[in-house]
């Protein structure tokens, strides 16, 4: 891709440990690429961290947001901007930025707007916990139902987006653990989708807010917001 046509969208959240290695990543794997950091108020040194490197971008949110809220602000800049493309990649260390070559060759084949790098596509690699992946599994039999897709990693925030998918979550975005329900909001769009499997490792520092307490509350959360997607007429 051209030089200033992709950007990368990095949220984080108390992510001292991992920021600078994840950036530092970006840049030897996708020279072309600019780089926004969404310091999504964390208590730690992220921030400052980040600014470290050169050249790279900071906002830093006033409140904390939640991961809906900071991707979101990231789509708003990259409409903004004039961005083509845009690619999360979270700032926990688990996303390789070397795979993004694969999520730009799928969209380029396909003419699709948005790919998923998934964890279960004839790829090897590090697979979250149970509980996490019995949710996947109920989102890719619902998403298969209600709208006719199959998507078999559907809470991976590892994605590329193209102008048309950027414009229309610059707009409306979840705001909660929003990765399963923006697919929803897209088709309902009449947009593409596409999935490549990824490698993926964990993370080494910090820890994943679903945790095994919350996954029930986080399955019945999502599962709310698909249904209502589903059936909203308008936007």
């Amino acid at each position: 891709m051209k030089k200033g046509s992709i950007l990368i969208v990095i949220p984080a959240f108390n992510e001292q440990n991992n920021i600078l290695r994840v950036i530092r990543d970006i840049e030897e794997s996708i020279p072309e690429a600019d780089i926004l950091v969404i310091n999504d108020c964390s208590v730690d040194k992220t921030s400052s961290v980040a600014r470290l490197a050169e050249g790279v971008k900071v906002v830093d949110l006033p409140c904390n947001l939640g991961i809906g809220g900071a991707v979101q602000t990231g789509f708003k800049y990259a409409y903004a901007q004039g961005y083509q493309y845009m690619v999360q990649i979270d700032g926990d260390g688990q996303h390789i930025p070397q795979e993004v070559s694969k999520l730009v060759a799928v969209m380029q084949q396909s003419g699709c707007d948005m790919v998923i790098g998934s964890r279960f596509l004839d790829i090897r690699s590090y697979r979250p916990p149970l509980a996490r992946r019995l949710g996947i599994k109920l989102f890719y039999l619902l998403f298969k139902v209600l709208i006719n897709t199959k998507v078999t990693d559907s809470t991976s925030g590892f994605r590329l987006y193209n102008r048309k998918s950027i414009e229309i979550l610059s707009r409306i975005y979840p705001a909660d653990y929003p990765e399963p329900d923006a697919i929803v909001v897209l088709k309902k769009h009449g947009l593409q989708i596409r999935e490549v499997g990824v490698r993926m490792r964990e993370r080494e520092h910090g820890h994943s807010s679903i945790t095994a307490i919350k996954s029930p509350y986080y399955m019945a959360k999502v599962i709310l917001s698909i249904l209502f997607s589903c059936t909203r007429t308008r936007w």
